[in-house]
């Protein structure tokens, strides 16, 4: 029995939805209030519950070989980071605990490139360096930092059988919120987005390799080890034009400079302080956009066996998806 915590979102249904494929046994552990529409067609074993009951995540957990976990509050851009911190550091702290107690083969964590530390010399950074930004990520970089550190504290201390996935930005089908990223690839494909940021890159990951590499984790990866699990460092320009050519429609066209992103997103600052309101836009979520290093994601391969397909592919399926909406 394969349980998938998270099941709702979008990693965790392309988990799921591989793991019913391949013909295993499945249960999720969901929200009462969480949109199942990504698995309302899959015949799966449905437990209802959050992160912070523990009497419901041992029933969940009992039985299972495999745990993925697939939980994550991404609001970067929140003013008051208590709510990051206790969903993503807090509520993970009672699944590790339960998690201890349930005599599984593994546990399979969703952390994030986020944790990666960033390149002093221009060449791609591995796992192996230790992370070197903590000052310039925020208290969504840190929860998460945090979260990580913790997943593999259990595993040295407590004997966790667990594994760390750092998943990049995620594309492709099946995104029914959509996510952030997700929204701008949407737009791309319908012609609705004519500029791009000038110096703007980013590690990018189809959905469906990205739930793969999860699955994989669970029969080969080595407890107590990270993995980057990205397919590759992609310009704004090239992703959206991609996404608009998929969409038959016309390419970005304007490239506007990466100061005038700040100058807009300082504008945020001020109207989040001015309006106690929080704002999507500001100098951490540009900051974040732009920030990441080049990875080398040969260690997934290598230990793994995991073979990504160029991103490409994915956000061309993206768009499809996005276009039956």
């Amino acid at each position: 029995m394969k349980l998938v915590i998270g099941a709702s979102g979008f990693l965790g249904s392309h988990v799921t939805r591989q793991l019913v494929e391949r013909g295993e046994r499945v249960r999720v552990l969901l929200r009462r209030t969480s949109s199942t529409v990504a698995l309302d067609d899959l015949d799966i074993e449905r437990h209802y519950g959050d992160v912070f009951d523990d009497a419901v995540l041992r029933d969940a957990m009992d039985g299972c070989d495999d745990v993925y976990y697939c939980v994550v509050d991404t609001r970067a851009w929140l003013r008051d980071p208590a709510p990051l911190f206790r969903t993503n550091v807090e509520g993970l702290r009672h699944v590790l605990d339960a998690a201890v107690d349930a005599d599984l083969r593994r546990f399979v964590f969703t952390s994030t490139i986020g944790t990666i530390a960033l390149s002093e010399d221009g060449r791609p950074v591995t796992e192996n360096e230790p992370f070197n930004w903590a000052d310039k990520g925020g208290s969504y970089i840190r929860s998460r930092v945090e979260a990580e550190n913790l997943v593999l504290q259990y595993a040295r201390e407590r004997g966790l059988p667990a594994v760390a996935m750092c998943v990049s930005n995620t594309y492709g089908p099946g995104d029914f919120q959509p996510t952030p990223h997700g929204s701008l690839v949407a737009a791309a494909g319908k012609g609705k987005m004519p500029v791009y940021v000038k110096d703007m890159s980013m590690e990018v990951v189809g959905i469906e390799d990205a739930a793969r590499a999860l699955i994989l984790a669970a029969e080969k990866g080595r407890v107590g080890e990270r993995y980057i699990i990205s397919e590759r460092y992609i310009s704004a320009r090239e992703l959206y034009t991609t996404a608009a050519r998929a969409g038959g429609a016309r390419p970005p066209r304007i490239g506007i400079p990466l100061k005038l992103m700040y100058a807009l997103g300082f504008c945020g600052d001020l109207a989040a302080k001015l309006l106690r309101r929080d704002m999507l836009l500001s100098t951490l979520s540009v900051r974040l956009m732009h920030i990441m290093s080049p990875m080398d994601h040969g260690k997934a391969e290598r230990e793994l066996g995991w073979q990504p397909e160029p991103i490409h592919d994915s956000i061309r399926r993206a768009v499809a998806f996005y276009q039956t909406r």
